[in-house]
C-alpha cells in the first residue's frame, strides 16, 4: 500500500476497508464540551500519533476541543490532518487519565450479538458479500471500559486481522485499536530492530540511522530509492546510513517474494552487490513480470557481480527466505503495515510524504544525535 501523506495518514489512522464511517465526526461534535485540553497534552498526543502512525511534520495536525464519551474514563475528539491538499477529520477517544488512545471508527448495536456485530461492520464499512468475516472471543482490553476481540477479514487472496473494541454497556463497536501514550515509540523500535549482518548504504559510524522496509514491486518503494541514491544520501554524505529490509507484501503482489529471495541471496554471496541488483530491479520494475522474473533477477544479479549458476540455485531452493521471514517478523512487530516504511534514529516515517518531509526528520535525528 502506498500513497500520498494524507492518505497513508488516513490508512493508519483510519483503519476502514472502504471508506468508513463519516457520520462519526458529526454526531461526535453534538456531543458536551468536556475540560479544556493544555497545550502541553495537546501536542503529546499530536506527537504521538505522528510517531506512532509515521506522519511527517510537514502535515498539519491538530486536535478539537475534548467531548463527553459514551465510555466514562473516555474523553472523544477529533484528529484534523491536513497535507496542503486535503484535510480530514476522524474521531478518537483519550482516557481520562491520559494513558490511552483509541483511533478508530465507532459502530452502535441494538444488541452485541456477533452476527449483528460482523453484519453492522460490513454495513458501515461497505464490506463486499464475498470477503469473509470471523469475530473471535472477547476478552478483556488494557483499557477497563472495554473488551476486545479479533475481526479477519478474509477476501479469498490475503487475510487481515483488526481489532474489534466493545464498549462496556454493549452498544457501541469501534474497529480500531488501543494504544498506550506514556509508550517511548523511538526507543521501542531502537530496541527491536536487528542492525547487525543486514544490506546496507553509508557508514556504520553515521550519527542517523534509516532502517527501509520495502517491497521490490511496489512503485513507491521504486521512487524512494531513487531519493535515497540520488537526493538524500549526496545530501547528508557520511552523516546517513540506510540498513535495508524486506517486506514483500505477500498475497498482493506476484513476483517481489522471489526478487526479495534473490537479493538477499545476493547479499549472501557478496555483500557489496545487494545494492545495485535492488536497483537495478526496482529501475526495471514496469519491465518485470512473473514470467521474466528468473532470467532477469540473474541478468541483473551476474551484471552486480553475483555467480550467475549460484545465484540461480540459490532462489530456486529458496535458501534466503528465512533472512526475509525474520525481516517480515521484525516489520510486524514494529506495527509496519504499509511500504515503504522507514524508521529514522527510530522515528516512523510511512511512504514518500516529501523530500522536504526527509530532510526535516533526518535534520532533527542529527541534532538529537549531538
Amino acid at each position: 500500500m502506498y500513497g500520498k501523506p494524507l492518505k497513508v495518514l488516513l490508512l493508519a489512522l483510519f483503519l476502514s476497508f472502504r471508506g468508513g464511517a463519516p457520520s462519526d465526526v458529526t454526531r461526535a461534535q453534538q456531543l458536551p464540551a468536556g475540560p479544556v485540553l493544555s497545550e502541553a497534552t495537546r501536542e503529546k498526543v499530536v506527537r504521538y500519533i505522528r510517531e506512532r502512525f509515521g506522519v511527517a511534520d510537514t502535515v498539519k495536525m491538530n486536535l478539537s476541543v475534548l467531548r463527553s464519551s459514551f465510555a466514562a474514563g473516555f474523553y472523544e475528539v477529533t484528529v484534523s490532518a491536513d497535507d496542503g491538499k486535503n484535510k480530514h477529520d476522524q474521531v478518537a477517544w483519550v482516557s481520562k487519565d491520559w494513558r490511552y488512545l483509541i483511533v478508530g471508527n465507532l459502530v452502535e448495536l441494538k444488541q452485541n450479538t456477533n452476527p449483528e456485530m460482523i453484519q453492522r461492520v460490513r454495513e458501515a464499512f461497505k464490506i463486499p458479500d464475498n470477503v469473509k468475516l470471523a469475530l473471535g472471543n472477547f476478552h478483556p482490553s488494557h483499557a477497563a471500559d472495554f473488551q476486545e476481540a479479533t475481526l479477519t477479514v478474509d477476501s479469498g487472496k490475503a487475510k487481515q486481522e483488526r481489532t474489534l473494541l466493545l464498549s462496556k454497556d454493549g452498544k457501541h463497536l469501534i474497529l480500531g485499536e488501543i494504544y498506550t501514550l506514556d509508550v517511548d515509540l523511538r526507543q521501542q523500535a531502537l530496541h527491536s530492530i536487528s542492525l547487525r549482518n543486514e544490506p546496507s548504504q553509508g557508514p556504520a559510524s553515521a550519527p542517523v540511522t534509516i532502517v527501509e522496509y520495502a517491497d521490490l514491486q511496489c512503485p513507491t518503494c521504486a521512487t524512494l530509492h531513487q531519493f535515497f541514491e540520488t537526493q538524500l544520501l549526496p545530501r547528508y554524505g557520511n552523516k546517513v546510513r540506510v540498513i535495508f529490509k524486506e517486506f514483500p507484501l505477500l498475497g498482493i503482489h506476484d513476483w517481489s517474494p522471489t526478487a526479495a529471495v534473490a537479493c538477499q541471496c545476493a547479499y549472501e554471496m557478496n555483500p557489496s552487490a545487494y545494492v545495485p541488483l535492488r536497483t537495478e530491479i526496482f529501475r526495471n520494475q514496469q519491465a518485470i513480470n512473473i514470467t521474466n522474473l528468473r532470467d532477469l533477477l540473474l541478468t541483473y544479479g551476474e551484471q552486480a557481480g553475483v555467480d550467475r549458476v549460484k545465484l540461480a540455485a540459490c532462489i530456486d531452493a529458496k535458501s534466503s527466505w528465512p533472512r526475509i521471514e525474520a525481516d517480515l517478523a521484525e516489520g510486524k512487530r514494529l506495527n509496519v503495515v504499509s511500504t515503504p516504511t522507514a524508521f529514522i534514529n527510530g522515528r516512523m516515517l510511512i511512504g514518500l510524504p516529501s523530500a522536504e518531509g526527509y530532510y526535516q526528520t533526518v535534520d532533527e535525528a542529527l541534532r538529537g544525535a549531538k
